[in-house]
C-alpha cells in the first residue's frame, strides 16, 4: 500500500486557504501513485480554533470545506481531519473527527472519544467525546485490493499501556482497532512542540508498531498558532516498528512511501534539543507575524543577550530587510550596550536606529519631583520609568510603521517579576517568555556554532546580565545566579515537582522556597497574566497552559526548617 503523509500548516478559520492546500496535497498524492493520504486533526478548520467551535454559523457550516474536498479523491483516499455536528439535542453540538473519503465519496466520521483538558488542552469545551469507538473503516488501493484501516484521533492514540506508566484514560481506542482486525493504523494529530517531544512521539509509534505488528501512518500538525507551535514531525512506522518515513520537523511536508519498503528514515529526529527550540521559536515568529497580517517587526536592542537573540531569530523568521532594532540610551546605559548593538546590527544586515531617552527622562523626574537612583533597587519607579518611556516609544513605532513589536524578556525573569509592566513586557508577541536564561545562552551559542562565525558577539553573550536602570546594577544583586534558578523553575514549571521534590533533586532547600513563593506571588501573577501571546516550547509554559489566579493567600512554608525533628 502506497501512504502519504500530508504535513501542512493550517490557518484558524482560513477554510479556503486551508482547503487549497489539502487539495494541493491530494494531488500530489495521486501524481505519486498514492493509495492513501493523509492530514492532520482538523486541518480544515484549525484546531486551535478555541470559542469559534462554539460559533453558531461555523457549527451549521462546518461540512463546507469537506464538499469541496470530496470530489477531489476520485481515485485515491483520504483521511482529513475536520468537524461535524452532533444532531443529537444534549451534549456539545460538535465532534472532533477524521473523515474517511474515497473514490469521490464520503466514507464516513471516526469521531475523537479521549478528549484532553490538561496544559493547552480544552477539548471538553469544545467537542461531544464518541461513546462507540470503533474506527474500523475498509478502503480499497490502486488494484482493487481491500485494506482494513484503523482511524483514531490524536489522544485517541496516546494512551498505550504498554508505553506509559500513568494514564488519563481507562479506554484505549487504539487497542479497540487493533482487536478489530486493523491492517493499518492511521493516527491523525495536532500535537504541539515542545521539549523531547519529537523523540518521544517516534519511541511511543514505534512501539504500538513493534508490539502490534501493525503498519502506523502518524500525521502531525504543523505552524504557529498564538503561542502554540506544532512541529510536524510526521512519520511511518512499518510492522517491525522501524520508521520507514519520517517527515522534516517545523516545515510543510508531502511525501510518499510504500509501507513494505523497509528502509530506516530519521530525518526529522536528528539535532540537539536547543536546535529543534531555535527552529521553533523561528516558526513561531513567522506564522504569528505572517498569519497576523505583519510583514514587518520592530524591537528594543538593549546590547544585552535576550534582545540580542530575538533579534537574531526574527531576522531568520522574516528577513534582514524587514526587522528594525531600536536601541533607546538612557543615563545608566553603558558605552558598550551602543557599541554591542552596533556591531550586531552589522552582522544581521538589518535596519537600526537611535532614540535616546535621557531628555523625556530628566524631564519626567522633575515634572514627578523624583530623583535619579545611586543604586539598583533604591527607587523602582525611577527604574520602572525609563523601561515605559522606551515601551512608549516602541508602541508609537509599531503604531505608525506598522510594524508587529516582538517582546524580548525570558522566562526566568517573567517567573520571578523581574520586568517592568508596560515597559520590557511591551509588545505583541513574547518570543522568549517560555525560554530560561541559561537556554537563551544556548541558543545563541548554537546560532554561532552554525554559522560558523559570531552572528552574536560573544562579547555580548559573556556579559553580565543587567537592566542598566541604575548605576552599576546587576541583575545578580536582585536574583540568585540563573545557573541556580533555571534548575528550580523547570523543575517547577515543566514537571510540575513538589518542593520536597525539586530539593531531593539537589537544590538548596532555602533558594527553592524564596523562589517559589516568588513565582507564586499575586504581583508577579499580574504581570505574566498582561503578557503577549508567549511562544510555547515546553510543557505547563506561562501562559494558556498554565491558570492560577492573581489573589490568593497561599504561600509555600518550608516545614522541614519549621520542625526540623519531624515533630
Amino acid at each position: 500500500m502506497r501512504v502519504t503523509i500530508a504535513q501542512i500548516n493550517s490557518t484558524n478559520g482560513d477554510l479556503n486557504g486551508n482547503v487549497a492546500k489539502i487539495l494541493a496535497a491530494i494531488e500530489k498524492a495521486k501524481a505519486d501513485g498514492s493509495d492513501l493520504v493523509v492530514f492532520p486533526e482538523v486541518v480544515t478548520h484549525g484546531y486551535t480554533s478555541q470559542d469559534w467551535f462554539q460559533d453558531p454559523d461555523i457549527i451549521e457550516h462546518s461540512h463546507e470545506p469537506l464538499a469541496k474536498i470530496v470530489p477531489a479523491t476520485e481515485g485515491i483516499t483520504a483521511v482529513v481531519g475536520t468537524i461535524h455536528p452532533n444532531d443529537d439535542k444534549d451534549g456539545r453540538r460538535i465532534y472532533n473527527c477524521a473523515a474517511v473519503v474515497s473514490n469521490g465519496k464520503l466514507v464516513r466520521f471516526v469521531n475523537k472519544t479521549l478528549l484532553p483538558e490538561y496544559d493547552v488542552f480544552d477539548d471538553p469545551r469544545y467537542f461531544e467525546p464518541e461513546e462507540h469507538p470503533n474506527g474500523i473503516v475498509e478502503v480499497f488501493d490502486r488494484y482493487g485490493k481491500s485494506h482494513r484501516l484503523g482511524v483514531v484521533v490524536c489522544e485517541d492514540f496516546w494512551n498505550d499501556k504498554t508505553f506509559w506508566k500513568e494514564r488519563l484514560y481507562d479506554e484505549d481506542p487504539t487497542d479497540i482497532v487493533v482487536h478489530k482486525g486493523a491492517e493499518v493504523i492511521v493516527a491523525i494529530n495536532a500535537s504541539p512542540y515542545n521539549k523531547g517531544k519529537i523523540k518521544l512521539r517516534c519511541d511511543m509509534v514505534s512501539h504500538r508498531a513493534k508490539l502490534t505488528k501493525t503498519p502506523v501512518i502518524f500525521v502531525n500538525l504543523v505552524g504557529g498558532n498564538d503561542g502554540i507551535i506544532f512541529d510536524g514531525a510526521s512519520l511511518v512506522a512499518d510492522l517491525e516498528g522501524d520508521i520507514i518515513l519520517q517527515a522534516a520537523a517545523f516545515e510543510e511536508f508531502v511525501e510518499t512511501v510504500e509501507l513494505d519498503v523497509r528502509k530506516p528514515d530519521a530525518r526529522g529526529i536528528t539535532g540537539s534539543e536547543t536546535e529543534s527550540i531555535r527552529q521553533a521559536l523561528v516558526l513561531g515568529i513567522r506564522d504569528y507575524a505572517g498569519k497576523n497580517g505583519f510583514t514587518k517587526c520592530v524591537l528594543g536592542l538593549s546590547g544585552g543577550i535576550d534582545s540580542s537573540l530575538v533579534a537574531a531569530l526574527a531576522v531568520e523568521a522574516i528577513g534582514a530587510e524587514n526587522l528594525l532594532c531600536v536601541m533607546m540610551p538612557s543615563p545608566f546605559s553603558s558605552e558598550g550596550s551602543i557599541k554591542d548593538s552596533e556591531e550586531l546590527v552589522r552582522t544581521l544586515g538589518c535596519e537600526s536606529r537611535i532614540e535616546p531617552i535621557s531628555a523625556t527622562f530628566e524631564v519626567l523626574l522633575q515634572q514627578m519631583n523624583l530623583h535619579k537612583p545611586t543604586k539598583g533597587g533604591e527607587s523602582l519607579a525611577v527604574e520602572n520609568m525609563q523601561s515605559r518611556l522606551r515601551g512608549v516609544i516602541l508602541m508609537a513605532i509599531s503604531n505608525a510603521e506598522g510594524r508587529l513589536l516582538l517582546s524580548t524578556g525570558n522566562k526566568s525573569e517573567l517567573a520571578v517579576g523581574y520586568c517592568t509592566l508596560y515597559g520590557d513586557t511591551n509588545g505583541g508577541l513574547a518570543v522568549l517568555g517560555d525560554v530560561l536564561k541559561t537556554e537563551v545562552w544556548a541558543i545563541a551559542r548554537n546560532i554561532n556554532e552554525r554559522a560558523g562565525l559570531e552572528i552574536i558577539p560573544n562579547k555580548i553573550i559573556d556579559k553580565k546580565p543587567s537592566a542598566e536602570l541604575a548605576p552599576n546594577q546587576f541583575d545578580q544583586d536582585s536574583l540568585p545566579p540563573y545557573e541556580l534558578m533555571d534548575p528550580v523553575l523547570q523543575l517547577y514549571f515543566e514537571q510540575k515537582l513538589s518542593p520536597k521534590e525539586i530539593i531531593a533533586a539537589g537544590n538548596d532547600p532555602e533558594l527553592v522556597y524564596t523562589l517559589l513563593n516568588k513565582v507564586e506571588h499575586p504581583a508577579n501573577e499580574f504581570k505574566r497574566q498582561q503578557l503577549p501571546p508567549t511562544l510555547i516550547v515546553s510543557k505547563n509554559a506561562i501562559g494558556v497552559g498554565r491558570r492560577r489566579p492573581i489573589t490568593h493567600k497561599y504561600h509555600r512554608e518550608n516545614r522541614a526548617k519549621m520542625f526540623p525533628r519531624g515533630d
